[in-house]
């Protein structure tokens, strides 16, 4: 991991870790749940927890902790500047009927992929996928595309910083095989992951491009793997995909110019 900066301010990370102890999956918590996921002591966390109780962040019950939507407060600035989820929106749903699959928008954020957009059409993962969802960069569809395009300078820190754990038994989990990947996702200009996130799920995604050609963010079609054969995903979904992408990338773009 990098080494903080002398401007890193100690106190603001460890309660921005507490707040992201937080998630769909442990949406109350105790305090020694929180000590252990954010390697605090359990009274340095417990000072933390009642802060954020005391501003409005959060509940208590006296054994759970929970978060409160005043949490929202905290993403909106960046969140109502972006374009991105009001633009890609109808087009979601435009491809979801169209391939009667679940479809989702997703940016980079650090070595993570993190949901902006979705519209499901059936849950095919055992984990709950909303705005805001993170799941690693290397071992998704999405996170691919987006990191087939960093310059050499940014994917070489990725590179140098990613933990490349196993989901499945199909996960890449090599830094040769992850390379390898990326320089077929670069020259395909779309990505295709089997099994690797889960077991029985496919996942398809094409890049969204700003005005200059950077990947801005991703559009992605999950599927279950037995649904489709080989010959189907490249005769209909990447078609799809590569039609809502252009889709996208054009309004986005020109909402962009005229702002």
């Amino acid at each position: 991991m990098t080494e903080p900066s002398s401007d890193y301010v100690q106190s603001l990370g460890r309660g921005l870790a507490v707040i992201r102890a937080f998630d769909a999956g442990h949406p109350r918590r105790t305090l020694s749940e929180v000590a252990k996921d954010t390697d605090l002591t359990r009274a340095t966390a417990r000072r933390f927890l009642l802060t954020l109780v005391e501003l409005g962040y959060m509940r208590t019950d006296g054994t759970l902790f929970w978060l409160t939507p005043r949490v929202l407060e905290l993403g909106y600035s960046f969140l109502s500047s972006l374009t991105l989820p009001d633009v890609a929106g109808p087009h979601l749903e435009t491809l979801a009927e169209r391939v009667r699959e679940s479809t989702s928008v997703s940016i980079l954020d650090g070595n993570d992929i993190v949901y902006v957009a979705r519209v499901p059409v059936s849950r095919i993962m055992t984990v709950s996928i909303n705005i805001g969802t993170r799941f690693p960069a290397f071992a998704t569809s999405m996170g691919r595309v987006l990191l087939a395009d960093l310059d050499t300078d940014a994917l070489e820190r990725y590179l140098a910083d990613a933990e490349l754990s196993a989901f499945t038994d199909a996960t890449i989990t090599t830094l040769p095989e992850l390379r390898d990947e990326l320089d077929r996702v670069r020259a395909d200009g779309y990505c295709v992951v089997d099994q690797e996130l889960e077991q029985g799920l496919r996942s398809l995604a094409a890049p969204i491009r700003d005005r200059e050609g950077k990947a801005v963010a991703a559009v992605n079609i999950s599927t279950q793997s037995a649904r489709y054969s080989t010959d189907e995903i490249h005769d209909r979904l990447i078609p799809a995909l590569l039609d809502t992408g252009a889709a996208i990338e054009l309004d986005l773009n020109h909402i962009r110019t005229n702002t």
